[in-house]
């Protein structure tokens, strides 16, 4: 007799990203394999959130890309899950990208994937039931991504560089968000590492803004790590950084404070 799990938290996930050069073609806009990657990812990971369970990718609809996203833009991929099966489900992505200055948002591209629970020891069904749980917002930017091999050390968790890298990124999300300015690092303040983050686990970024002076924004970002079967949630670091606005020659550039401020407020409602 199978018994179900308690169900997940409903809420969407985001999976934040910049998109860099090397995710770019020669036209300057991302590649449509990396925009489905990201959109794959953030799926897989709504799914096993869900479902307490190891998933894998059956299937995805037709998928159809209105709009490109540029280089040096982010682009944001909400996924939400909108079936529930048996052994399977499916989750709708959004990926929608945004201009860093200037706020602009366009939707990319929305698709639907299919995910099949693979059945082992680990895998309990039938995988409990969608719920309508009203999304929760604290007025924080929150970010996930997941820890692959090639982040891990000998010991198998996430290396301490790699993680300051991840968490550097949704320092300057947040500030740029609450500037609408270029914005640099100028300062890591002190990093407490309390708890490793393991291979295969999700991470979830927590960053907000502390602070707001003439051209510097002060971020602190929280790292916390989720087993993606149990459910178990630990803090995992926490970090704080001084975030610059500089003009087009690198030298510090004041920021519109009233402006910062208001959408800031206008974030935490």
């Amino acid at each position: 007799m199978t018994v179900p799990i308690p169900q997940a938290p409903a809420a969407p996930l985001q999976l934040i990203d910049m998109v860099f050069p090397g995710d770019t073609n020669h036209h300057g806009t991302l590649f449509g394999g990396v925009a489905l990657a990201h959109m794959d990812k953030i799926a897989f990971l709504a799914a096993a959130r869900h479902g307490r369970a190891p998933f894998v990718t059956a299937s995805s609809e037709k998928i159809d890309f209105a709009a490109p996203a540029h280089r040096g833009e982010m682009i944001e991929a909400t996924a939400r899950v909108i079936r529930v099966g048996r052994s399977s489900l499916d989750v709708e992505v959004e990926l929608i990208a945004e201009g860093t200055v200037n706020a602009e948002r366009r939707l990319c591209t929305r698709g639907r994937f299919t995910l099949v629970a693979v059945k082992g020891p680990d895998t309990r069904l039938p995988l409990p039931p969608l719920q309508d749980t009203a999304p929760t917002d604290d007025g924080r930017l929150h970010m996930v991504d997941m820890v692959f091999p090639g982040e891990t050390n000998h010991y198998g968790t996430l290396y301490g560089g790699d993680a300051l890298k991840m968490m550097g990124k949704a320092a300057f999300i947040a500030a740029t968000r609450c500037s609408r300015a270029v914005i640099v690092m100028a300062a890591s303040h002190r990093i407490d590492f309390v708890s490793p983050v393991h291979e295969g686990e999700m991470i979830e970024l927590i960053s907000q803004v502390r602070e707001i002076g003439r051209s510097s924004i002060l971020t602190e970002v929280e790292l916390w790590a989720e087993n993606l079967l149990d459910g178990a949630r630990r803090h995992a670091a926490t970090a704080t950084f001084t975030m610059v606005s500089v003009d087009d020659e690198g030298r510090a550039k004041p920021i519109d404070r009233d402006s910062a401020a208001q959408r800031l407020f206008t974030q935490r409602l």
